[in-house]
């Protein structure tokens, strides 16, 4: 190994070590993203469905809700709850403001 010029053959073998280290730190890499590929899925099937319809809390408790949403509504707010249809029915005609982007009181048959 102190050699002054060392020989082909040894320089080869070291690329050689070389590149298998790094082809097995690659292959590690490619594992490591499978499972967590697979994680992804599996969380994303695990997750609840959507809610049909959903009712937006107020930020008191003391204060009624805001709004009716249907349930994939881009405008519901992370205080929203999911709720049944006949929830949903009952809040819109006990006063509480169906949301004006997603209109859940035309989706459920009541209009002003």
């Amino acid at each position: 190994m102190n050699d002054p010029d060392p020989s082909r053959l040894m320089q080869l073998r070291f690329l050689e070590r070389v590149q298998l280290r790094d082809l097995e730190r690659t292959r590690r890499w490619i594992a490591d993203e499978e499972r967590r590929a697979v994680e992804r899925q599996r969380g994303l099937q695990a997750r609840p469905p959507v809610p049909d319809w959903l009712i937006e809390q107020s930020l008191s408790r003391h204060v009624a809700p805001v709004y009716v949403h249907v349930g994939d509504c881009h405008m519901a707010g992370k205080r929203s709850k999911g709720v049944t249809r006949n929830a949903a029915l009952r809040a819109l005609t006990h006063g509480i403001d169906a949301c004006p982007h997603c209109r859940p009181d035309s989706e459920l048959g009541i209009l002003d």
